[in-house]
């Protein structure tokens, strides 16, 4: 009896080992992509449209509250995603040729816990990374396990848990936890 691979097996072997390769990296790199969620604080201009334009907090149904159009859905978008979401609300109805731009002024905070001299809540400051919160937590404890660092990321109904390196990314409601070393 022979031993080794079908035809057939064969001839999807490569594909499967793309995707092995890729599909990592790919999640790897969606996990570092901010969305708006609760606690973030938008201003949303609306060209010529002053009544529509201002500040506007995210609330915890993950909602604005923009004047004509009511309460809209933001929560787990993309800045780009969200300014479409604004825009075609208003294009409902409400304006001709709405022209909308929207920015963070506010980002909700990140947490730090664990073997840091100060552990709590922070404001996060973007392009942050793990040893920039460290910093803002203190520094280190003497105990502090620097090869052991986690991240926490997502709403407790969906979160992950990411190993980090001082390097990696750092996004705002992250809860970044530096474990304890035992020798």
């Amino acid at each position: 009896m022979k031993h080794g691979f079908s035809p057939a097996i064969g001839m999807f072997l490569p594909l499967w080992l793309l995707l092995i390769l890729l599909v990592p990296g790919a999640i790897a790199h969606a996990q570092t992509i901010y969305t708006i969620d609760s606690g973030d604080e938008l201003r949303i201009t609306v060209f010529e449209e002053n009544d529509l334009t201002g500040d506007f907090p995210v609330g915890s149904d993950g909602t604005i509250t923009l004047p004509l159009a009511g309460k809209i859905e933001l929560r787990d978008l993309t800045l780009q995603a969200a300014q479409n979401r604004i825009t075609n609300t208003l294009a409902q109805g409400f304006l001709r040729h709405p022209v909308v731009s929207l920015e963070v002024i506010h980002f909700r905070p990140f947490y730090i816990l664990g073997e840091v001299n100060d552990p709590g809540q922070y404001d996060y400051v973007s392009g942050m990374n793990i040893l920039n919160a460290v910093a803002l937590g203190g520094g280190f404890t003497y105990r502090a396990d620097q090869d052991d660092i986690v991240i926490l990321r997502g709403r407790e109904d969906n979160r992950i848990k990411l190993p980090a390196a001082p390097n990696s990314i750092v996004l705002p409601g992250d809860i970044i936890r530096v474990t304890e070393r035992y020798f």
